[in-house]
């Protein structure tokens, strides 16, 4: 089985590979998208030159210039041989590359290698109305080995790259994640022999540590020397019963029932302690993954030992395949929520230290900014939907509406809604041509009438002194008004909700935009 450690160690790797093999794959098309236009385009080109400039010459049976055309048109290495036929004489002129990249004298049964692309030579006399004379052909053969080499070498740069990022994670968590898991370990071992071994024989374990966890170890060797000293104050209180067992027997009984019922209270007072500083330290997701863990590990055990006495039963199995799926389940459930708090969170964050513009998806990326609200909006009981078309694409600054979309959201949360109050936060994205509207709307108490148009001013707020600075919907109206160009509005009702509309250019202004169109 493997551990904690080396599973989430897999499961980043495996994250990273993803993300790497789909931003290769992108990557990959887009080149071969480029190579393949920036090829039509030199085929365009070269046909147009030489249907342009040989019919004159080949006219005039001018060999000299058709010989000089040619030999000009030959210069990109794309290109493999061209050949010009007259209608009388057949090939009149010709070039081809050789493989040692020099160009030559093509002959009329020569092997050309390429794609042959085929074009009419048609020579127009300066007479006006005159018709234009077709004087020959002209077959010019493109070859492909530039974009696959280009491409293959694309390839073996990406897969290098995600094996290099792949070995640097796998070290770094290999070292990181010892910080964790060592001091557990020794924790463990330490518990292990408290609970096997005598108390006075069992070593404290070192208190260098200034962290979480080096709390947790000082707590359990408090808990261990106060262990020690009720074991010695019981030993003591066992040798005094001892000397007064002569005396009375009764004495002794109760003595020893109120050593056990000491022992029993300080063993479980202890343990508690311990338990609850150690559950206040690490996460919901890794402990209830190890719960599940366990859980499946003295199942296995059960079945294996039922297996091995040869007295194994249907209804065993049954409940053994149960527990495991359950298990799984669970372990699986944890390990993703923590995987998709980790992905939802790290473009977010790029974006909200980083300034730069991009073209981002509106839908997914106002997903990923609800996604990282997450840890606030799980303390409440509100509801957050999404309503927004699919390919609707910015050309913007996605940090700046993060914080505009976050500063709205919480704000419904700290003022439209009671602590324990069910209400729902709607995000409504409407496109409109070369703009969006976005609408932020509650079903809150509502913003109060003489409120309403002070809510973007500074330091205007319903809770102050209960840590409202009343700066967060004026941030939002800077940001919308300067930074986008854009336009927000609010309206509300006292009872019924209140809706903070905006519009934005899909393409900020300023320097810098993207190139191509924008669409949705």
């Amino acid at each position: 089985m493997f551990g904690i450690q080396a599973r989430l160690t897999f499961l980043f790797v495996v994250i990273v590979t993803v993300v790497l093999g789909i931003s290769g794959s992108y990557a990959q098309y887009t080149l071969a998208h480029e190579l393949e236009v920036n090829n039509q385009r030199l085929r365009d080109g070269v046909l147009t030159r030489l249907q342009t400039s040989l019919p004159s010459a080949l006219w005039d049976l001018d060999k000299t210039k058709v010989d000089n055309i040619v030999a000009a048109e030959m210069l990109p290495p794309e290109l493999v041989a061209i050949r010009v036929y007259d209608t009388s004489v057949g090939l009149f002129s010709g070039k081809r590359r050789h493989p040692d990249g020099k160009v030559g004298n093509v002959g009329g049964n020569d092997d050309v290698a390429g794609t042959p692309v085929v074009a009419d030579l048609a020579y127009r006399e300066t007479d006006q109305g005159a018709r234009p004379v077709i004087v020959g052909r002209v077959v010019v053969n493109f070859s492909r080995d530039q974009i696959d080499a280009r491409l293959a070498a694309e390839i073996r740069r990406k897969v290098s790259e995600a094996l290099l990022l792949d070995l640097i994670l796998v070290v770094a968590l290999a070292l990181s994640l010892r910080i964790v898991f060592d001091p557990l370990k020794r924790l463990r071992d330490g518990l292990f022999e408290l609970a096997t071994r005598g108390s006075d024989e069992v070593e404290e374990l070192p208190e260098k540590r200034r962290d979480e966890l080096g709390d947790v170890i000082r707590g359990f060797n408090a808990i261990q020397r106060r262990v020690k000293s009720i074991i010695l104050r019981t030993r003591e209180a066992e040798d005094e019963a001892r000397r007064a067992a002569q005396e009375t027997a009764q004495a002794l009984h109760d003595l020893r029932q109120a050593q056990e019922s000491l022992l029993q209270a300080e063993r479980l007072a202890s343990l508690g302690s311990l338990v609850a500083g150690v559950a206040h330290e690490i996460n919901t997701p890794v402990g209830i993954a190890l719960t599940s863990a366990s859980v499946l590990k003295e199942a296995t055990e059960e079945i294996h030992a039922a297996v091995t006495a040869g007295a194994v039963r249907k209804s065993e199995i049954l409940k053994y395949i149960g527990t495991a799926g359950e298990s799984a389940r669970l372990i699986m459930n944890n390990a993703y929520r923590a995987a998709h708090l980790i992905h939802s969170f790290k473009q977010i964050a790029v974006d909200q230290v980083s300034e730069a513009r991009r073209r981002f998806e509106l839908r997914e990326y106002i997903g990923e900014v609800v996604s990282s609200l997450q840890p606030r909006l799980k303390k409440t009981r509100l509801a957050v939907s999404i309503d927004c078309p699919a390919d609707v694409t910015l050309d913007s600054y996605p940090g700046a509406l993060a914080q505009v979309i976050t500063n709205l959201t919480l704000n419904c949360v700290d003022h439209a809604f009671a602590p324990d109050q069910e209400g729902t936060i709607d995000i409504r994205v409407r496109p409109d041509g070369d703009w969006v509207e976005v609408a932020v709307s509650d079903n809150g108490r509502g913003i109060p009438a003489d409120l309403i148009d002070k809510v973007f001013d500074p330091f205007v707020t319903t809770r102050r002194g209960q840590g409202g600075t009343g700066l967060g919907l004026n941030i939002v109206y800077n940001l919308v008004v300067k930074q986008f160009a854009g336009t927000i509005s609010v309206s509300s009702v006292e009872g019924q909700g209140a809706s903070f509309v905006l519009r934005m250019p899909r393409v900020a202004p300023g320097e810098g935009s993207v190139d191509g169109p924008l669409h949705g």
